[in-house]
């Protein structure tokens, strides 16, 4: 097993609910990696000339695991030998989660960090929310959560469904609050204090959930966590 240690900021965390800089520059996409012989789509982040990968989504993909520690993460990846056993391996285990349902929850956590950090941009620096707009990206992750329902086969894959839809909603009811203040022109106290829209307790539920769903998707197992209900 090969293990990568840094000290990083993760941007998956922060392309969730805090403002982007230079947006209009980004450009997400998924894009094909190849990991241990494995492929598969990956979200990145194109940015200033640089490419920024989904690291939660590279560790699923090698069959890996992503783990979060005060002084940084720990990326562990299987040589490929082990990554092929461990696709061929039965198991019993009512926590497992499938290799599909994990692809594709994966995605529909992408669809959501992208439909909450075009919100956040938007209500931080004071552009209006059109519901339309705001819809378009509802839309994405609505059909998002319906690839993951249909891929759930094992009984963690259902019990990380409920999670997962848990999360959709949150991110639903805070766009909907979010284009009703825009509309009532009551947004100005998010854009005059940096950081109050991603403090508020609503918003700070949603990201430890994002953020534990993330890392329970990487150790291939279904796990319970209170922010996530």
């Amino acid at each position: 097993m090969r293990r990568v240690y840094g000290v990083v900021s993760s941007w998956l965390f922060v392309l969730l609910f805090a403002s982007v800089t230079c947006f209009g520059q980004a450009q997400h996409q998924s894009v094909t990696f190849v990991v241990n012989g494995q492929s598969g789509k990956v979200p990145v982040l194109r940015e200033n000339g640089r490419t920024y990968a989904d690291v939660e989504a590279l560790a699923q993909l090698a069959n890996g695991s992503l783990s979060f520690n005060p002084n940084g993460i720990v990326l562990t990846i299987p040589s490929s030998g082990s990554a092929s056993a461990a696709e061929t391996s039965p198991t019993t285990d009512d926590s497992t989660l499938s290799r599909g349902f994990m692809k594709a929850s994966i995605e529909e956590m992408a669809l959501l960090r992208e439909w909450g950090a075009a919100m956040a941009y938007a209500i931080d620096n004071g552009y209006p929310v059109q519901a339309a707009w705001a819809a378009n990206y509802q839309q994405k992750a609505a059909q998002g959560m319906r690839v993951a329902g249909v891929a759930a086969n094992t009984n963690g894959d259902k019990n990380a469904l409920q999670l997962l839809t848990n999360e959709y909603q949150g991110v639903r009811d805070w766009s909907d609050k979010l284009v009703h203040a825009s509309q009532s022109m009551n947004t100005a106290k998010y854009s005059m204090s940096p950081g109050s829209l991603k403090n508020e307790p609503e918003s700070q539920k949603l990201i430890a959930c994002w953020q534990f769903l993330g890392s329970m998707l990487s150790s291939g197992s279904f796990q319970d966590d209170n922010s996530c209900h």
